[in-house]
């Protein structure tokens, strides 16, 4: 069973950072998730490493691939003294 992923991607890097954790824990190589996603290894590489200039479609291919779907939401906000409540 994977584990629950609910992660915030608010850049290019934190994006590729999301997809890699996913990828990793279904034990895929960026190899077989590219053949999964019918894209290139390097371009799994690429957006992993947060490469900038990924198409959407590429991005949702491999979204699809991972069996992960897209949640757009308003965007959190943290007042100043959040950051303090959390340490």
């Amino acid at each position: 069973m994977l584990p629950t992923m609910d992660q915030i991607a608010r850049t290019t890097k934190d994006l590729g950072n999301v997809l890699r954790q996913a990828r990793k824990a279904r034990n895929l190589t960026q190899a077989d998730l590219a053949a999964r996603a019918g894209i290139w290894q390097r371009t799994v590489s690429n957006i992993e490493t947060s490469a900038s200039g990924a198409k959407v479609d590429t991005i949702f291919d491999l979204l699809a691939a991972l069996d992960l779907d897209l949640h757009i939401v308003p965007r959190s906000k943290m007042a100043p003294g959040d950051l303090e409540d959390i340490f």
